[in-house]
């Protein structure tokens, strides 16, 4: 009689549009179809590594808005990777890229909606994000991570009844991160704030955008870019494990950045770069 009852119960509580428990249940209509993998678009004559403005060179290209003392920090950057080194990019020993680079996206990625979050899994070192829905307000304290803490909001723009973009905030962030491969500098404080809308192009479905918008003291003011994606048409997807540390022969020593060699030897990767410290080990005997 009681697995019976527990029955019934279910049913009157899925007519009602009710979860078990009292919740309300999730009405996946209500949501854009986001399902499946996305790439990142590339830019027609844009070559090299991506950069952050998709739609710009890298480097000073980019023209981001930076105050003379962060510009300076950049410049000094771009001559020491000119000259072997990585400047002011720290990805090289595979920490994440951290927000927002995260969604330049170098590899594909899915976008997976519940009624508490809506979750990015990138499959690429550590940059999945976790954006809550759920109508919570900022916590007190965070803890700062790369990708940082995002809370959302879905909205409705053409008032149809089923919401067609995702308003992001993020906060709580840690360095070092840089906007791309270039070294682009966010400031030392990580007091960055990112305000994004993710929404479908309305005349193709399998085209997404993501409008980022950055606030942060190394800026002069608030920077926006629009990165854009593409739905991968190969059912199913395939998702490829990436492992950034397999194979990595870049070593960091100190502040200085050297090379494992194919022979197991440390290497400089700059001309006239001098050995790290070898205080801690005994002088060779050849």
């Amino acid at each position: 009689m009681l697995y019976r009852g527990l029955i019934g119960a279910a049913a009157l509580a899925a007519s009602l549009g009710v979860a078990p428990g009292g919740a309300l249940a999730f009405d996946e209509s209500k949501y854009p179809d986001w399902k499946g993998a996305w790439r990142r678009v590339a830019v027609p004559g844009v070559v090299g590594q991506p950069s952050y403005d998709p739609t710009k060179r890298g480097g000073q290209f980019q023209e981001a808005p930076l105050t003379p003392e962060y510009q300076a920090i950049f410049e000094a950057n771009l001559k020491d990777q000119a000259a072997g080194g990585q400047g002011t990019d720290p990805t090289y020993t595979c920490l994440s890229p951290g927000m927002p680079r995260v969604m330049t996206t170098f590899a594909p990625f899915e976008i997976v909606v519940t009624p508490q979050m809506t979750n990015f899994l990138i499959q690429h070192i550590h940059d999945s994000r976790r954006i809550f829905t759920d109508g919570r307000d900022w916590p007190k304290k965070i803890v700062p991570t790369f990708v940082g803490y995002s809370i959302g909001r879905w909205i409705d723009t053409d008032g149809d009844g089923r919401y067609d973009a995702l308003e992001i905030e993020t906060r709580g962030l840690k360095g070092p991160r840089s906007y791309d491969p270039a070294g682009l500098p966010f400031h030392s404080d990580n007091q960055s704030i990112f305000k994004e809308r993710v929404y479908s192009d309305k005349n193709d479905p399998n085209v997404l955008y993501d409008e980022i918008t950055t606030f942060d003291h190394a800026l002069t003011r608030p920077w926006t870019v629009t990165k854009k994606y593409a739905r991968v048409q190969t059912k199913p997807p395939e998702w490829v494990e990436e492992v950034c540390a397999e194979g990595n022969g870049d070593v960091e020593i100190g502040k200085e950045g050297y090379f494992l060699s194919g022979d197991g030897h440390l290497m400089p990767t700059k001309k006239d770069q001098a050995p790290p410290d070898l205080r801690y080990f005994k002088p060779s005997q050849d």
